[in-house]
């Protein structure tokens, strides 16, 4: 089955661009708004609406595969790609992509997305946001072409098994971290809260305001769910701060502070995420493995997750090898081609590190879509509940989204 044409369109993610550094720096949230000046290239505002790119593989009977390209809510920042516009990116997908993919048949998955993956404009790789939403839209073409499910060509591609039960499904609050923790506990979410711990005073000068917050979570779980057997994974990312607040190379301190968090947490699992940013990719990984080394030595069951830093396939396979974390997030949108998320999660499980296939609030309801197909096949820990930071919507998609697969592959059987 041959692709006949590409047709793109500009869109709306999720939720927002927000310039991390300048928030990092001071600037203040003023509603939905921050007031502050801008610090990352390309923003014309601390917190700009997000966009994204529709493209759409048409295919010679009529069928349409399609996938949006996103960028992650923290564009530039952490050694990411910058700011991704639909006006710049439209031109060079119409330019460079399409004369690639048309007059294509669209019988593999990874031999279209090797091709595409491989693409330069000026000697560099096309932006990661654009051969994201390019290979979503691949896989759904190569599924419709050969009437499959998108998951069943990604396990059929790469010798995996499609997941007869759901993925654990991660819900994120963002500021709203109280109201948006009852909503997680009314509907029983596996992972929560990510509380968005990306200030000084979302934290504590010592740690005193996340462990205030910890504390009434634990408490608000057992009163709210009235279920003494739902014990959900306290995973809370904290976007350096642990390290800000005690010092990136303090190892000792910076342990000693999770253990309190672990204790205040019980019953429920423990995981941090992103405790030490140091602005750069070598310091963080030697920081992170010392950290994990030191709370493993400890007998701590602390989970410590790399984010920040830990962008692209090479960077999970180094952060995996050096056992820098017990977990990585493995941002989608930041590796570009979902192949490479696929390749990530499964090289993860091979070598022991806990694979959780993220993403950002920033994305669309297709990206996040596309992406539960990619975690059905490749089973990692955990899969982000997205876009946005509502947690009904973006639980809605992926959840519904999980259990299509499971009743249509039930119903096949």
């Amino acid at each position: 089955m041959k692709i006949v044409d590409l047709v793109c369109a500009p869109a709306r993610t999720g939720f927002y661009f927000d310039d991390q550094r300048a928030i990092k720096a001071g600037a203040k949230p003023d509603g939905t708004a921050y007031v502050g000046n801008t610090v990352t290239p390309g923003f014309t505002s601390v917190r700009q609406a997000g966009e994204a790119i529709s493209v759409m593989l048409v295919l010679e009977n009529g069928d349409i595969g399609w996938g949006d390209c996103a960028a992650v809510q923290y564009s530039g920042a952490g050694g990411r790609d910058p700011l991704f516009l639909a006006r710049d990116f439209i031109p060079i997908i119409e330019k460079y992509i399409k004369p690639v993919l048309v007059g294509r048949e669209a019988d593999s998955f990874r031999d279209l997305c090797r091709d595409m993956e491989a693409i330069q404009v000026e000697g560099k790789r096309l932006h990661t946001a654009v051969r994201y939403g390019v290979s979503q839209a691949i896989l759904d073409a190569v599924a419709k072409a050969s009437h499959r499910l998108m998951c069943e060509v990604v396990a059929d591609e790469y010798g995996c098994a499609v997941s007869d039960h759901p993925i654990a499904i991660f819900t994120q609050s963002g500021d709203a971290r109280y109201d948006n923790a009852d909503k997680m506990i009314i509907k029983r979410a596996d992972v929560m809260p990510h509380a968005l711990i990306n200030h000084i005073d979302k934290i504590g000068h010592q740690g005193e305001v996340l462990a205030d917050y910890v504390r009434w979570l634990a408490n608000r779980i057992r009163s709210l769910s009235g279920d003494p057997d739902y014990l959900p994974v306290l995973h809370i990312d904290t976007y350096g701060m642990v390290g800000a607040v005690f010092g990136n190379g303090n190892i000792t301190a910076m342990a000693d502070y999770l253990q309190q968090l672990e204790e205040i947490a019980k019953p429920f699992h423990l995981r941090i995420e992103g405790p030490i940013d140091d602005d750069e990719h070598e310091a963080t990984i030697v920081h992170l493995a010392a950290l994990t080394a030191e709370l493993d030595k400890r007998g701590s069951k602390v989970e410590i997750v790399a984010d920040e830093w830990c962008n692209t396939l090479e960077d999970v396979i180094e952060f995996t090898d050096r056992h820098a974390g017990h977990m990585a997030q493995i941002k989608t949108p930041d590796l570009g081609g979902i192949n490479n998320t696929i390749e990530a999660v499964l090289y993860c499980k091979a070598h022991g590190m806990g694979a959780y296939q993220g993403g950002t609030c920033n994305e669309t309801d297709r990206s996040a879509q596309v992406c539960v197909h990619a975690a059905m096949a490749t089973q990692p820990v955990q899969i982000l509940a997205k876009p946005g930071m509502g947690v009904d919507e973006g639980f809605m998609i992926v959840y519904n989204e999980m259990q299509r697969i499971l009743a249509l592959r039930a119903a096949k059987k």
